[in-house]
């Protein structure tokens, strides 16, 4: 299956020449938590099981699960890659257009992939996996209708990596026995390069998991960060504010350049243009990089920028 990302920076200054770029074909967030110093043993020594406890205790209040229903690993991504393995290879239900690793985990790992356009049509699936909200469209469902979907599936994973601004879609609180969730950190606290997320799952198919991921997944800087940066609550409630308003008012800076408003979520935007390519190159001419997908002509997805200087550089290269 193909594996196409954003992020591919080396593809935009290939095609388009170096300089100072601003990388919008992600959804991570531009306003990353400040990061302070990082003490010298979490660089020197191995992980402790002490750092992750303590770690996890401050994500379960985020994400308001109980502490033994949590699992930190090295990324959402890592998660995609491992659950396939836990559960033996059967029928898959993916709902599509999504991000695509988990048809493509799931197919590499044995699994029969099939894509569905409508949550009716995972009805009967070994496996269901559903994004809430969804990447690219921003698609989203309240808890109470995945709960049902898990009723009618052997295992549901819901992929809520960009669930942070909106608790009240998570299912993290009255979790079904078959139903795992994947949480990113990277994104809304804008620092991809920590590699962390979470699985909130069922205790025995988290250790599961966690034999699969082996010893010392998530390293020692990650855990020292992260601890920080889950506790900071006036930091996040000041970022959702800035991305419900800073996404509003990029989709009137597209509308205003000819797009229509696609659909998007508080981190990234979707956009229906009249050809994406030549979108994504007028943006690129001022080195501003953009998310295209395989599968549509016309979808273009921007992530939100998150300085004036930002702002300025994308008013000009939007304008006609």
């Amino acid at each position: 299956m193909q594996r196409d990302h954003g992020g591919n920076l080396d593809e935009a200054q290939m095609r388009f020449g170096p300089g100072v770029w601003i990388d919008l074909s992600t959804g991570i967030n531009r306003r990353p938590w400040p990061v302070p110093a990082i003490s010298d043993r979490a660089w020197r020594d191995l992980p402790t099981r002490q750092a992750e406890s303590r770690l996890l205790e401050v994500a379960a209040s985020w994400y308001g699960c109980g502490v033994e229903n949590l699992l930190a690993v090295a990324g959402a991504s890592a998660a995609i890659q491992l659950l396939p393995r836990v559960f033996p290879a059967g029928r898959a239900a993916v709902l599509t257009p999504t991000y695509n690793e988990h048809a493509a985990s799931l197919a590499a790992a044995g699994w029969q992939v099939t894509p569905c356009p409508a949550l009716a049509d995972m009805q009967g699936a070994d496996l269901a996996v559903v994004v809430n909200p969804n990447n690219p469209d921003g698609r989203e469902w309240q808890p109470q209708v995945l709960r049902e979907l898990a009723g009618r599936v052997g295992h549901l994973i819901v992929d809520e990596s960009f669930a942070d601004p909106r608790p009240d879609l998570s299912l993290a609180r009255d979790l079904p026995r078959n139903c795992t969730l994947l949480r990113s950190f990277g994104k809304f606290w804008g620092l991809a390069g920590v590699r962390l997320g979470f699985a909130i799952g069922a205790p025995d198919l988290l250790a599961q998991l966690a034999q699969v991921a082996g010893p010392w997944s998530v390293n020692g800087p990650a855990l020292q960060i992260a601890t920080a940066a889950m506790a900071d609550l006036a930091w996040a409630d000041n970022t959702i504010g800035y991305h419900a308003e800073a996404s509003l008012r990029l989709d009137r800076l597209a509308v205003g350049a000819g797009w229509e408003q696609a659909g998007g979520t508080h981190l990234f935007r979707l956009y229906a243009t009249p050809d994406a390519a030549a979108a994504q190159a007028k943006l690129a001419r001022a080195q501003i990089w953009s998310r295209r997908f395989p599968y549509s002509t016309r979808w273009l997805r921007l992530g939100v920028p998150g300085n004036r200087a930002e702002w300025d550089r994308v008013i000009a290269a939007l304008q006609p």
